[in-house]
């Protein structure tokens, strides 16, 4: 019988197939600037031909999935699909998917609460037909005003009992030390709160060339967050690996979405991150990202680890046993 699988790392904006896309803009009344379904899957497919930075292959969420998904039934049936599919094709039997509800509400057309009430109930179902264990993690924007950092983070407390098991912080990062200090003080704040109300907490840092190891050192002792999303620049500085053993703090690594989006230039590259990250106790997991948009699962990332040395069957099990234990699930 083949494994059971967790995804602690999966962006509803990249985990869609093409045809409910297709499907849901349609319903919607999007007049979609294709002329045809196929040349619709190839814009919202991260191709390696035409992504060359993490911003080309966000440059799709902002402007196709996150803008289709903006309506109560359009984020209700994404996440339901998601589920369904990541069991169906690679049995993931728990998974921890997120999304931005500010994001899918068109500007503050859409009440924000009726989002995330279909959104949870999408969950709901799905976990009821296929047995899985699942959770909402709601991403705060490096690029959002203060305030609407804070109503997300509200929003996640609110709706903690209801299925929302955390936040993230995501978006593109010059550099966490960069970060003003009124800006770092309000995110301490917010994780604070977050930590307080029984969610956990995770950040995108450390995923490029641009940012390097000082940021996720800034984003450890500063947010002091449970997980790191990415977080594989820590490898050029041996006191930030040393920081992230002493705490705990696990990384949600995701092989092919780094590839893709440039962040490493090849399996030998990754293959040498992870062991540097094995060698010095660093926890870490698997993860997908995006699976559609990646043309990818976690069925794939599992054999493609293996195939290209990057993790030892052994290692994979040690990385799903971090990913049961650093799960926000209950």
């Amino acid at each position: 019988m083949p494994r059971e699988l967790i995804d602690l790392h999966i962006h509803v904006g990249g985990a869609v197939a093409p045809h409910i896309l297709w499907s849901l803009a349609h319903q919607q009344g999007y007049k979609l600037p294709f002329k045809d379904y196929w040349e619709f899957c190839e814009a919202i497919v991260a191709r390696p031909e035409k992504v060359h930075t993490l911003e080309d292959y966000l440059a799709i969420f902002h402007q196709w999935t996150e803008k289709i998904q903006s309506s109560p039934a359009a984020i209700e049936r994404s996440i339901y699909e998601i589920i369904g599919k990541e069991y169906r094709g690679s049995r993931v039997t728990q998974i921890e998917l997120r999304f931005n509800p500010m994001k899918r509400n068109l500007g503050g057309e859409r009440d924000l609460d009726h989002i995330i009430h279909a959104s949870l109930r999408g969950m709901d179902r799905a976990c009821l037909e296929y047995g899985v264990k699942a959770g909402l993690l709601f991403c705060l924007d490096r690029e959002f005003p203060p305030h609407l950092n804070e109503i997300l983070v509200e929003k996640a407390i609110k709706y903690r009992s209801r299925g929302v098991v955390g936040i993230d912080l995501a978006g593109t990062e010059q550099s966490a030390v960069e970060l003003r200090p009124a800006e770092v003080e309000h995110y301490r704040d917010m994780y604070a709160r977050a930590r307080e109300a029984g969610l956990g907490t995770t950040v995108h840092t450390g995923e490029t060339h641009g940012t390097g190891a000082d940021g996720v050192a800034a984003v450890v002792e500063q947010l002091r967050p449970d997980r790191i999303g990415h977080g594989i620049r820590a490898v050029t500085d041996e006191r930030v690996m040393a920081l992230l053993r002493e705490r705990g703090t696990v990384l949600e690594l995701c092989p092919t979405s780094n590839l893709v989006t440039r962040a490493v230039e090849s399996w030998d590259e990754m293959r040498h991150i992870a062991r540097v990250l094995l060698d010095r106790k660093v926890r870490l997991t698997i993860n997908t990202d995006g699976p559609y948009l990646l043309d990818t699962d976690m069925a794939r990332e599992v054999a493609l680890v293996v195939e290209h040395g990057v993790l030892g069957e052994a290692e994979v099990e040690q990385a799903l046993a971090v990913a049961r234990e650093a799960t926000f699930l209950d």
